[in-house]
């Protein structure tokens, strides 16, 4: 088993990895939505002009809205954007939302993803497409917006309840466009308490249902009959699409990867799915990626609670090389930690964000991979991690992107009375 414990690394030796001072005059910033009571980051994404574009949560006096905000590159407002530097909306009038991923397509439009809230305990996934400058996009969906609903009611999911930050709940949301502008993406649909499907789903780049998509334009992702829970979607360079997830209770890992027209890709693992522990305990990956060809998957084990990160040989096997195959589990606090994001640096190591779990003691987690899956001892302090305390409550980082100089911007929030959405900036040389 390697597992590794906070408490036996390295000495201090390199600043990378520490905030960064000149990135909003402390390297932590808030981010402000006009007339929000709360808010809570969930997704980041960078312009070509370097500016972040942030997915959020937003609380209101009337419920809960999803948002969208957009930053200077140096952490201020960019007040040209949207109401004051935002957009707080809804997915249909006079129902709640709550935005989870933005992505800025070629032509400088941006896609934001996230959940309808059917009532209260269902929800149905969303998107939105904005103009440059904030304002709804008419030539997508109905004036900009787009509820995403199955024949068969297929794509229903779960409502969450209020959790602890760093532990994963019953809202996923992921997406990806392809070359050609259509969409991907994933639901979890819900049948009943424990017993959930996957849904894979693409859409044409106005926004419709694509049946020309495994002849319905959806797939249904199932392992062995279990309850099966997807968190993550990748596309391919050659247009296979690979998602991540858990299966099961316990838990155990799951990857799975479908061919370009959605069939799925039985040449992978065993029959087109990868099923795993780690080290006997549960396992949920939070995201998949590819770095070096080879796909990467960060989540975290359960029971105890531990960031996990697990290396597979492009055939969807571990890679034997990486830790002989088995993930690597790091221990960070009491309570337990887990990874929510990861993203893939142009010379193969992973810059990977989450949070420690429990109480006063939950904070931003940040750490640097190498390509053979070890920690970075040249990140944070000679540790290859490092953890944020923001504010005197809890702190949790769920997102990320990488400038082009290299600096990490993670994206979380912090709950001060209210949960506030924060963006920050951090070393990487």
């Amino acid at each position: 088993m390697i597992t590794e414990n906070a408490l036996a690394l390295p000495p201090p030796t390199t600043n990378a990895g520490q905030l960064d001072r000149g990135f909003a005059h402390s390297g932590i910033a808030q981010v402000y939505f006009a007339g929000s009571v709360s808010s809570m980051t969930q997704g980041l994404a960078l312009d070509p002009q370097g500016r972040v574009l942030v997915a959020a949560k937003v609380g209101t006096a009337n419920g809960s809205r999803f948002g969208l905000a957009r930053m200077l590159p140096d952490g201020s407002a960019d007040l040209g954007f949207g109401v004051h530097g935002s957009v707080i909306g809804e997915f249909a009038s006079g129902f709640e939302a709550m935005g989870a991923k933005v992505q800025v397509l070629a032509d400088g439009r941006i896609l934001l993803a996230g959940l309808h809230y059917e009532n209260a305990h269902r929800t149905l996934p969303a998107l939105a497409r904005f103009n440059t400058d904030g304002s709804p996009d008419p030539t997508f969906g109905d004036n900009g917006r787009q509820v995403v609903r199955l024949p068969g009611d297929l794509s229903i999911g779960s409502r969450d309840p209020w959790l602890p930050p760093g532990v994963p709940g019953a809202e996923a949301c992921d997406f990806a466009v392809q070359d050609d502008g259509h969409i991907l993406l994933i639901a979890n649909h819900h049948f009943e308490l424990a017993d959930h499907a996957g849904m894979l789903i693409r859409l044409t780049p106005n926004g419709a249902l694509d049946a020309s998509f495994n002849g319905r334009g959806f797939v249904m992702i199932r392992h062995l009959l279990l309850n099966t829970w997807i968190n993550s979607l990748l596309l391919q360079d050659d247009g296979r699409i690979v998602v991540a997830g858990s299966i099961g209770f316990p838990q155990e890992g799951l990857v799975a990867r479908y061919l370009p027209d959605g069939r799925l890709d039985e040449r992978f693992a065993v029959d087109g799915f990868l099923a795993f522990k780690a080290h006997g305990q549960s396992a949920m990956v939070s995201q998949v990626l590819v770095s070096m060809e080879h796909l990467h998957c960060f989540g975290s084990s359960r029971d105890p609670i531990r960031c996990m990160a697990l290396s597979l040989h492009p055939n969807g096997r571990p890679e034997l090389r990486n830790n002989v195959g088995h993930p690597h589990l790091l221990e960070i606090g009491p309570s337990g930690c887990q990874w929510s994001a990861a993203h893939c640096m142009a010379d193969g190591r992973i810059i990977a964000v989450g949070a420690t779990i429990g109480g006063i003691e939950a904070d931003f987690i940040v750490a640097r991979y190498l390509p053979d899956g070890q920690l970075d001892e040249a990140f944070g302090n000679g540790h290859g991690w490092l953890r944020t305390r923001l504010g005197r409550s809890l702190d949790t980082a769920n997102s990320l992107a990488l400038q082009a100089d290299g600096a990490i911007v993670v994206g979380g929030y912090s709950l001060e009375g209210n949960y506030r959405a924060m963006v920050g900036r951090y070393l990487n040389r």
